[in-house]
């Protein structure tokens, strides 16, 4: 294995499901190195959150939307799938749900850290 592909390998966790794949990778932002969505956009987790459940809900959803997950999606050890209130699956890294940010509109942008009075922070690896 090239060492190239070694340390691509390393820094892509690539979720694969039936239907779809979903790939949770890591980028260096400003505030150092963060998980980022398939788009490359900057996930953040919420401080509400326990024990493995959102608590984004309705107005708090539009503007955190959830990162997605299939309806045959795969957990791993690291990733699994959180069932929202609504019904609808989203992934959760270590059993913290994972979110995008309706205000960060190109990837590298991580205008949600630190929000609600410090109660989202950037997904780190």
């Amino acid at each position: 294995m090239s060492r190239t592909f070694a340390a691509v390998a390393a820094l892509t966790l690539i979720l694969t499901t039936a239907a779809s794949a979903q790939a949770l990778k890591t980028a260096d932002s400003s505030k150092g190195k963060i998980f980022v969505d398939a788009k490359g956009m900057s996930l953040y987790t919420f401080d509400k959150d326990a024990g493995g459940k959102s608590m984004c809900n309705g107005p708090c959803a539009e503007n955190w939307p959830a990162l997605a997950a299939a309806d045959d999606a795969k957990p791993t050890a690291d990733m699994t799938v959180v069932v929202r209130d609504d019904g609808k699956k989203m992934w959760a890294y270590k059993g913290k749900p994972l979110y995008t940010f309706k205000k960060d509109v190109a990837p590298g942008d991580v205008n949600g850290d630190g929000f609600l009075n410090g109660a989202w922070h950037l997904a780190k690896p």
